[in-house]
């Protein structure tokens, strides 16, 4: 998955996990990842969905699991792989909940910009929704990954893919001011704690690369400020990133390219954003859409 697939730490973790709970039930139920068969896979699948995991994890682990048969028959460790023909679990394809414009707008200009946390803030909510970037694509920013003359950033994606985004001038004045004296340099220590923390774009208080986690926590807590918390997550401002772009006639491709999705399939959900929209203004506006 590291060195072949090039899958980024979050996946690893993700399907180490789903590894070890599966291995943990096969041992369990005294058998081992050697002896297992179609039916205890069945029962193993099964009892997944009946204990009320969503269908999204319960694929996941299908997957890691489908991909560990199919190693230890190609190293010879299995002679039969038991996944061969085990059924796939269907993931509902679920619409993104994109915030409105105004939202987003109340939200950018929350965090005070009077001292370096709240530039360092307002700069990563300004970069997110500028450039839909992952929140992991974010906190792994150094700073030579911006060319802030033409206003480009490079982001490294899912697989280890790049790709160069553009962002806008509001989100380029919040860089600035971040980076400049009266922020990202007040967070510095005197001695970096590990290489990589002196050229990181998020630092936290401490002096280190901003976590994912870290990151999260920030913008929960504009979301809560400015009462739209319960609905907000990193991966909600890169939703509306997306949505508003085809609101505003960008071309699908574009937006594809923009957020890095492998097929256009994935980003064609935003179009159904954009259409349930329209449908929504209509009927509340049309006299005659509701029977009135």
């Amino acid at each position: 998955m590291a060195t072949e697939r090039g899958r980024s730490a979050n996946t690893l973790a993700a399907y180490r996990r789903d590894l070890i709970g599966y291995t943990s039930w096969l041992t369990a139920h005294a058998m081992t990842v050697h002896d297992v068969d179609r039916a205890g896979l069945d029962t193993f699948v099964s009892g997944r969905r009946a204990d009320g995991s969503a269908a999204s994890s319960v694929a996941r682990q299908v997957a890691a699991i489908r991909m560990l048969h199919r190693f230890l028959v190609e190293e010879g460790i299995r002679r039969d792989d038991p996944t061969a023909d085990i059924e796939g679990v269907r993931v509902p394809a679920g619409i993104p909940h994109p915030l409105s414009e105004e939202e987003v707008t109340a939200l950018l200009q929350a965090p005070a910009t009077n001292d370096p946390v709240g530039l360092r803030d307002r700069a990563l909510l300004e970069f997110l929704y500028a450039t839909g970037a992952r929140i992991s694509e974010a906190c792994g920013l150094s700073l030579g990954d911006f060319d802030s003359e033409e206003q480009l950033v490079r982001l490294l994606g899912k697989g280890s893919k790049e790709r160069v985004v553009p962002y806008g001038r509001h989100a380029a004045a919040a860089l600035a001011a971040w980076l400049g004296p009266s922020g990202r340099p007040h967070m510095e220590p005197l001695r970096w704690a590990r290489r990589g923390d002196a050229e990181a774009v998020f630092l936290n208080t401490r002096g280190a690369r901003l976590s994912r986690q870290a990151a999260w926590a920030i913008v929960k807590k504009y979301g809560d400020r400015v009462g739209i918390g319960d609905k907000l997550s990193p991966h909600v401002l890169r939703h509306s990133c997306a949505t508003h772009l085809l609101d505003h006639g960008a071309d699908l491709r574009i937006v594809q390219e923009l957020l890095g999705h492998a097929s256009i399939s994935t980003t064609q959900v935003y179009t159904k954003v954009s259409q349930e929209r329209l449908f929504d203004a209509y009927r509340a506006a049309h006299p005659r859409a509701l029977g009135r």
